[in-house]
């Protein structure tokens, strides 16, 4: 398996082999262009600072409890976009990335004040800061993101649309009617449930459940990255896309597996174009099915009840046998309403059986939410969004929870009285100069991993983001 460390002697290796920046090429009609149009350079910094006030815990203590206790946060993550032309329509991606710090979580009762036993994000499922999903551990670290190749095909006679360089997007001209095949390592949701709305924690809504299908076990590691193959066939009025990506080893572990054969993700999504109200909207019907070591959560209840779990305390963080298999649907739609912004909703159900092994603890999920821009305030660069969600688990989830298990982001030890989890967010976000982006995030969440003993949590945020 290539590790970050071999992609990062790789790039060193590979950069000085590409073409100098400064020669000149000549192009079909004898025109020169300068050789620097090949490249794209782009930059992002983000900072969240988050935390949570006091709230009633009703005495619940497990090992991935929120703590009641006010706790604050920072995360911070700065990413590198470079890309570079091969040839007609091919492009090779990589993204250095260093992040580092912590979402809120779990601080052991009886040594509230040691660091070493704080527990991050965990305690919610819908967790409140979507940029904690590309952290590993509170320590800064250096690491290869993406290292892809992308190749666009023509297909037929159709227009073209010139793209500008931006962010894993060299400058070029793209048809309306393509297919794109890109491998390599590369985060799944670049390509599938895309939404205008609710998508990028770094400038939308924060909460995990409203930047993607919260029942959508993601396939990617701690970081939320994967290895894998795309394909995307595009028509102006609708698109189907297929990928087969890696799973990690463990449950949300940073190792991916490369017994592609037993351990693999799936995913399938079409998407259609339609027409309300005169104006353009898009639906999109995502499927993904993944096989990996998860056990499942009725089997591991029945060990828990034995006492005869093999880890203490209970995580699903390893299994033994190939073979875990869930499988699942969502519904992701937008409506754009001009300048006054969008609409947006998300649906998505997974079969709950087995263990959740990547994303995040969702079985059931419902999102609906609204994007309003800045011109009518005469802050044509400013943004406000307000959107609620719903998670829920299934059955033998809640039965293994409440028996004393642990996923790698739920576990109060018990679970007498299973709730549905609700979030409300609500954000403003400021562009305070041409690069430079501040925003106030305030979310509310009821019933926090789904225990309904637990009271509503209210989580203040401030997010300061630079892109250039």
């Amino acid at each position: 398996m290539l590790h970050d460390r071999t992609l990062l002697r790789w790039f060193c290796l590979i950069l000085p082999l590409l073409p100098e920046t400064v020669q000149a090429q000549q192009d079909n009609n004898n025109n020169y262009l300068d050789s620097l149009k090949n490249w794209s350079l782009h930059f992002q910094f983000t900072t969240i600072a988050q935390g949570h006030t006091r709230f009633n815990g009703a005495g619940y203590d497990g090992h991935n409890t929120l703590s009641e206790q006010p706790d604050t946060a920072l995360s911070v993550t700065t990413t590198l976009f470079l890309g570079r032309r091969l040839w007609r329509g091919a492009a090779v991606y990589v993204n250095p990335e260093l992040a580092g710090g912590r979402g809120v979580g779990h601080r052991d009762s009886q040594s509230p004040n040691d660091e070493s036993l704080y527990v991050p994000a965990v305690g919610i499922a819908g967790f409140p800061n979507g940029e904690t999903f590309r952290i590993g551990s509170a320590r800064p670290a250096l690491y290869i993101a993406r290292f892809y190749i992308e190749q666009i095909i023509p297909i037929g006679r159709s227009d073209s649309k010139d793209a500008e360089s931006e962010a894993n997007q060299v400058e070029e001209s793209i048809p309306a009617s393509r297919m794109v095949i890109t491998a390599g390592k590369f985060s799944i949701a670049d390509m599938f449930d895309n939404n205008s709305y609710a998508h990028d924690p770094r400038s939308q809504f924060l909460n995990w459940s409203l930047m993607n299908m919260g029942a959508w076990d993601y396939p990617a590691n701690t970081r939320g990255y994967t290895w894998g193959l795309a394909v995307e066939y595009i028509r102006p009025t609708y698109a189907v896309r297929a990928a087969a990506s890696l799973m990690p080893t463990v449950a949300n572990g940073n190792v991916l597996d490369w017994t592609i054969a037993k351990n693999n993700a799936l995913t399938l999504e079409f998407e259609h174009a339609f027409r309300l109200l005169r104006r353009a909207g898009t639906v999109r019907l995502l499927a993904f099915r993944n096989v990996t070591k998860a056990p499942t959560y009725a089997s591991a209840t029945q060990l828990l009840q034995a006492g005869t779990y093999p880890t203490e305390p209970a995580y699903i963080l390893t299994g033994t046998d190939y073979g875990g298999v869930k499988y699942g649907f969502g519904l992701n739609a937008e409506q754009p309403l001009g300048a006054i912004g969008g609409l947006f909703a998300r649906a998505s159900w997974n079969n709950g059986r087995t263990a959740t092994w990547a994303f995040t603890e969702i079985d059931r999920s419902f999102t609906l939410g609204a994007y309003i821009g800045g011109t009518r305030w005469q802050r044509e660069n400013d943004v406000a969004g307000i959107a609620v969600a719903q998670n829920g688990i299934s059955a033998d989830h809640a039965a293994f929870l409440n028996a004393g298990g642990s996923g790698f982001m739920l576990g109060d030890g018990r679970l007498p009285n299973y709730k549905p989890e609700h979030s409300l967010e609500i954000f403003y976000k400021a562009r305070l100069a041409h690069t430079l982006y501040l925003t106030l995030d305030y979310q509310l969440v009821q019933h926090p991993g789904y225990n309904g003993d637990r009271g509503s949590v209210n989580l203040f945020a401030l997010r300061t983001h630079v892109e250039f």
